[in-house]
């Protein structure tokens, strides 16, 4: 089973970049499992025409231990099975731990011996990388980490203490660090900054994808943009990143 970790700060476009994996992945002929792990729970929002799904954590207060993992998982486009984590009530508990609740109760119900994917995507908010957050890194969930990042500096700053984390861990055997993803904003030398990060990190960007307009016309749409415009060339770039994240995983 490939186990991959994409993180990246708040806006970057990880969770448009995870749900284009997952629907690349998919069209390779693989069972495909898609975990949100962000208190907002958009994750998997066009992959199921626009309709956010229940968050596991909503479905654990209401039902607690009688909730089924028919409860907390649901088939989206192309068949992927699709859950989100969720968060806490507002002003009420944190975010992290409600992540690890959420990761506990689908290995309380034997989610991934019982679903047996393929391949399983973790789209992980990555402003702050501490207690649930890194629980794909930590707790052996994933095997392979990539970072979304433009060329923004904050961006730029969010990916570095990511792969700090990873390195933290590397030592136990837990999740390495894979990749950056370039999701471009066009700008000022941005490729030029990436690299110089890719460089300090001892890493490598594995796509470099563009700013396409396709993307919001197919949101517009309530459909995602593997969907809409699969010929687009954010599509081709996030097809040729899915190769190269495989031959990672093998």
């Amino acid at each position: 089973m490939y186990r991959f970790a994409i993180y990246g700060k708040g806006g970057i476009g990880k969770s448009t970049t995870c749900s284009a994996l997952s629907c690349a992945f998919a069209e390779l002929g693989l069972r495909v499992m898609q975990v949100g792990c962000d208190p907002k729970a958009d994750s998997t929002l066009y992959l199921h025409n626009g309709e956010r799904i229940p968050t596991m954590l909503d479905v654990l207060r209401e039902k607690r231990d009688a909730a089924t993992l028919e409860d907390l998982v649901h088939i989206g486009y192309r068949g992927i099975v699709c859950a989100e984590a969720g968060g806490p009530t507002p002003g009420l508990g944190c975010a992290g731990r409600g992540i690890a609740a959420a990761f506990e109760a689908l290995d309380k119900r034997d989610a991934f011996e019982i679903l047996k994917p393929d391949l399983v995507l973790y789209d992980v908010l990555g402003d702050v990388v501490c207690g649930g957050f890194a629980m794909p890194i930590r707790e052996g969930y994933a095997n392979r980490v990539f970072i979304v990042t433009s060329g923004e500096n904050m961006s730029i700053y969010a990916a570095a203490n990511i792969a700090l984390a990873v390195d933290n861990f590397r030592e136990r055997g837990y999740a390495a660090l894979g990749g950056l993803i370039l999701n471009r904003r066009n700008v000022p030398d941005e490729r030029e900054k990436v690299e110089t990060l890719a460089q300090e990190l001892h890493t490598e960007i594995l796509a470099d994808l563009p700013r396409d307009d396709h993307i919001s016309d197919a949101q517009d749409e309530n459909r995602g943009v593997m969907e809409a415009y699969p010929d687009c060339a954010f599509a081709r770039q996030i097809r040729q990143l899915a190769e190269a994240m495989l031959e990672q995983g093998e």
